[in-house]
């Protein structure tokens, strides 16, 4: 009867066994299947940080490693480094999986150093040939002065439907040499908020601006034909009227162009500012092609500024051309 009563024991331990064994495998499954990692706050997932996943990811992988993000906020400071190349990040929703930090240009370090703006960065992507999908990444530091939400510098970077908040500097085009290409974004800020050296297209997104300022800051190398190009993005926000200049040049060569925008009144009607710098007007490109909206004036733009023509606009502005033949759509 003992015996009986044992065997009976554990077929029925083995059958709750296999009851959530199955009830895992079905929970994960379907995720396993499309996913290599699982982001999650709860447990749920093979992690509970961004950057934990991040760090998990093989050195110089040859193939992509995607990883989920369930929705939740992930106040981290993160780097994906150099060797971590081919990695792909997907939010659960672009509203609620959102990456945050809130360092600033003057905050200081254990040191008492101040952090300076690249050190204020939330997400440094150093690692090449990085995607990320319905993500907002964030610097909650508020208008301090500096304060970058994102600083991307390898090459081959994509952003499609995410958001990059925050004031002054939010978005750090870092690399010298790297093509970046976003897609159905929306980037807000202040002073300079899309700044960098790096050749970056910003394709049907949607600028914001607010309070006063600068919408770019390019540093392009003087060696390098593309810096920033929006093609039929919105250039708007909630700043008043006339109280935000395109762009002006960060270093010397600066270039930016904007092709077939619609610019709400917020931009001021000579469009571009020198930085105080008269030669830089002899180096800068800054240009425009068939902008509409209130704040498109053609005629009162700065003598030094450009109008492209369609055939400038056919041959030199596709995808592959800026970018040098990387296909990144």
């Amino acid at each position: 009867m003992k015996k009986i009563l044992l065997n009976c024991f554990t077929v029925l331990l083995l059958n709750c066994f296999l009851v959530q064994a199955s009830s895992l495998y079905t929970r994960y499954s379907n995720l396993d299947a499309k996913y290599d990692f699982v982001v999650a706050q709860d447990g749920s997932g093979n992690f509970k940080t961004v950057q934990e996943a991040l760090n998990a990811v093989p050195d110089f992988r040859k193939v992509t490693t995607t990883i989920f993000i369930k929705n939740g906020t992930y106040k981290e400071k993160l780097n994906l480094s150099a060797s971590k190349q081919m990695v792909t990040l997907i939010g659960e929703s672009i509203e609620k999986t959102i990456l945050t930090y809130d360092d600033y240009s003057k905050k200081k370090n254990i040191f008492g150093e101040e952090k300076g703006t690249s050190g204020s960065s939330s997400f440094y992507v150093y690692g090449p040939q990085f995607t990320a999908e319905n993500i907002t990444f964030q610097n909650s530091a508020g208008p301090v002065g500096q304060a970058v939400a994102l600083l991307v510098a390898g090459d081959k970077a994509r952003f499609i439907n995410c958001r990059m908040l925050g004031f002054q500097d939010t978005l750090y085009t870092w690399g010298y040499g790297s093509r970046q290409y976003y897609y159905k974004c929306y980037i807000e800020g202040t002073v300079d908020f899309i700044f960098g050296s790096s050749t970056a297209v910003f394709e049907e997104c949607d600028i914001f601006g607010k309070s006063a300022g600068y919408y770019t800051a390019a540093s392009t190398p003087d060696s390098t034909k593309y810096g920033y190009v929006f093609i039929n993005s919105k250039i708007h926000g909630d700043a008043p009227e006339a109280s935000f200049f395109l762009g002006r040049p960060w270093r010397p060569f600066a270039k930016t162009v904007f092709i077939g925008c619609d610019l709400g009144e917020q931009v001021k009607p000579e469009g571009w500012h020198n930085w105080n710098k008269p030669d830089a007007e002899k180096t800068t490109f800054y240009a425009e092609y068939k902008s509409k909206g209130v704040g498109a004036n053609d005629k009162a733009r700065v003598k030094w500024a450009h109008q492209l023509t369609e055939k400038e606009v056919k041959e030199n502005y596709t995808l592959e051309k800026i970018f040098n033949g990387w296909k990144p759509n």
